[in-house]
């Protein structure tokens, strides 16, 4: 008898040891911040010196494929003694621990708030943390998009747009905000608008093409350059033999990424329209979806002439990582 109760007693300390990190989770505050804004916690001291200038440089440089520089990542400064309360709550936060520990660099969830992404910076010296922010900086970047791109899905499907036409011709499902209009449905292209103003727009294109349309390796991104430029000229041409074409004059980014669990190529430049004064950015997906023999491709570009365009091209991204294949 005495065993079973020792028994039975140490099983309700387990269970009480479960039920505290449940209670700790359910009971974590929301997180709350501007999209794409990175809490940095650091000293003084520190921020105004190199190890703040390594911060900047990585997450505050340009993006690519904007016609003007904009930063990846917007960043305010909280002095480690006073990040507490609502200031713990960012979504995304940079800590910077600098005193007598490894150098090392640890990507932690949910640490003071219910979705939050905390990336801790550790080292001895300053040019042990600013070495663990090179080494680590591509790691920490993923980790702040896709929490930011979750969050712009969360705040995206509190009012969706349904276009089950799309969705069942593609054989996708995609989350577009209600504000999103279809402007053109062919059997095989569909070209959904959001009205920014009177001529101010954000567009999205979705088509798919035969897997040998883009091969792999060198002329990959010649390839993808050169279906888009032809999807552009028949499916969206405009008056007098104006068409829209990507700019020469800025070289586009090409990068590899994963959308659905499938390999996709992530296109980032400028488009223009020939014949006429209109420019702005683009985003192209091209997803391999070898069951069905093709690439989905899903394009958005921007026409927003002098307004900031980075939140724009960033929600065609969010919508764009939303694709998943039936």
């Amino acid at each position: 008898m005495r065993a079973f109760y020792t028994v039975f007693f140490c099983a309700l300390l387990l269970a009480c040891g479960d039920s505290k990190k449940e209670d700790k989770q359910l009971y974590l505050p929301a997180s709350n911040g501007n999209l794409n804004t990175i809490s940095v916690v650091v000293d003084n001291i520190l921020w105004e010196d190199k190890v703040g200038e390594s911060i900047r440089h990585i997450f505050a440089a340009p993006l690519n494929g904007l016609p003007t520089e904009e930063p990846m990542f917007n960043m305010k400064q909280i002095p480690t003694q006073v990040f507490d309360g609502f200031a713990a709550r960012s979504r995304i936060v940079l800590k910077i621990e600098k005193g007598d520990v490894e150098a090392t660099t640890k990507i932690v969830n949910n640490a003071y708030a219910k979705s939050q992404t905390v990336a801790v910076v550790a080292g001895k010296t300053d040019n042990d943390i600013i070495a663990q922010l090179q080494e680590n900086k591509a790691k920490i970047i993923d980790a702040f998009n896709k929490e930011e791109v979750k969050e712009k899905l969360r705040r995206i499907n509190l009012s969706l747009l349904e276009d089950k036409d799309m969705e069942n011709k593609f054989g996708i499902t995609i989350d577009m905000p209600s504000a999103y209009k279809i402007g053109k449905a062919d059997d095989d292209f569909f070209w959904i608008r959001k009205s920014l103003s009177n001529t101010k727009t954000i567009d999205l294109m979705v088509y798919e093409v035969p897997m040998e349309t883009i091969s792999k390796g060198d002329s990959t991104i010649i390839d993808i350059i050169k279906m888009r430029d032809n999807i552009t000229k028949t499916k969206i041409p405009g008056e007098d033999g104006i068409y829209m074409a990507v700019e020469d004059a800025y070289a586009p980014s090409m990068f590899k990424t994963i959308i659905d669990n499938k390999p996709a190529y992530e296109v980032r430049g400028m488009w223009e329209m020939k014949g006429f004064t209109m420019a702005g950015p683009f985003i192209t997906y091209a997803i391999e979806d070898k069951i069905n023999n093709r690439y989905l491709v899903a394009d958005g570009y921007v026409y927003a002439p002098s307004l900031p365009k980075r939140d724009y091209i960033f929600e065609l991204e969010a919508m764009i990582k939303s694709i998943t294949i039936k």
